[in-house]
């Protein structure tokens, strides 16, 4: 699948030292710059974000961190402070906090553990133990249960098949296994449904999927919104999306967190935080194919009666505007 990739780059001219210093003056004395502070961490990559936050300790001797949450406040702070994080430890902030305290936010669970890599589930696990003292597999048995507690652990161990091999075989075999699973039976059998969808690589399960169609005469999806319910549902159906198309479920997840009676500001934040320099260009191009609307303009019509400094935060990560002429007509801004 031909990528566009993220929206946000690597500033050409680059000087830690000087950005560092733009910042400490942004926060220096009454009141903050708040269009400084965008200005400076919104237009660089996180690498360089990294190398920001060393020099402004190195030269100012305090912690930028400590810094911006000690000027700013709410949404605002959270997505400029998300902005400062590694990738990985991102999630695993984000991962904790869908944990602790009251309640649990198993939308924020799911799409974290079931969008990711192997490789980045294997990351996520060793900065979640460094960061917490213990593993992320025992807060989520001690936050969750029954299935969904089941299909997160299966995840969180990133034994997924990341290659491309195709066993035709196999492919039939598991098909027929998904379909007696449920369909072809009375009840269902949760558990074949979660090994299959948690282990085979992405090029696999796109093949199992066109050969249940085939025997079932119904989509994968169809038969999980039948067969299953609840949180359990809402885990396999994400996994099923992002092997078909990550960029489309994140499109998803975001029109999901603007549209409705209730908004999922974190949601929205989270996505544009940490799809930014990975794949934003085609959540864009996958939002307006599906919600026949820019991104762009769906943000900034939510956002319009709410913080400024925040909207104009989260459309820079949606992409520079002159970016539009090239993936867009002029009128998706409309």
């Amino acid at each position: 699948m031909a990528t566009k990739g993220g929206t946000v780059k690597a500033a050409s001219g680059f000087n830690a030292i000087e950005d560092a210093q733009a910042l400490r003056k942004a926060m220096k004395g009454l009141g903050t710059d708040e269009d400084a502070i965008i200005g400076v961490l919104a237009y660089r990559n996180t690498a360089q974000r990294q190398e920001i936050r060393t020099a402004y300790k190195s030269n100012i001797g305090r912690d930028l961190i400590d810094d911006l949450k000690s000027e700013l406040s709410s949404n605002f702070e959270q997505v400029i402070v998300g902005m400062m994080m590694p990738t990985v430890l991102y999630d695993v902030q984000e991962l904790r906090r869908a944990m602790k305290g009251a309640g649990t936010d198993e939308g924020c669970l799911i799409e974290i553990l079931a969008s990711r890599t192997s490789e980045e589930i294997w990351h996520i696990n060793q900065m979640y133990q460094q960061q917490y003292g213990r593993s992320l597999e025992e807060d989520i048995c001690s936050d969750t249960s029954f299935m969904f507690q089941r299909v997160l652990v299966s995840l969180t161990a990133g034994g997924r098949d990341e290659g491309n091999y195709l066993d035709d075989a196999l492919v039939k075999q598991d098909a027929q296994d998904l379909y007696e699973a449920g369909e072809k039976r009375w009840g269902t059998d949760e558990v074949k449904f979660l090994s299959i969808l948690c282990s085979r690589n992405r090029n696999h399960l796109l093949h199992v999927f066109d050969e249940y169609k085939r025997i079932s005469q119904k989509d994968i999806e169809q038969s999980i919104k039948s067969e299953t319910s609840g949180s359990f549902e809402d885990a396999l159906l994400a996994i099923v999306k992002c092997m078909r198309n990550k960029p489309a479920y994140f499109a998803e997840r975001l029109y999901k967190s603007m549209k409705g009676l209730g908004t999922d500001d974190n949601t929205l934040i989270r996505v544009m935080v940490s799809r930014a320099e990975i794949d934003m260009l085609d959540i864009r191009a996958n939002f307006k194919r599906l919600y026949g609307k820019s991104l762009y303009s769906f943000i900034k019509s939510f956002l319009s009666h709410g913080v400024q400094h925040l909207l104009n935060t989260v459309i820079r990560l949606c992409g520079p505007k002159q970016e539009w002429k090239f993936w867009g007509s002029a009128s998706e801004l409309l």
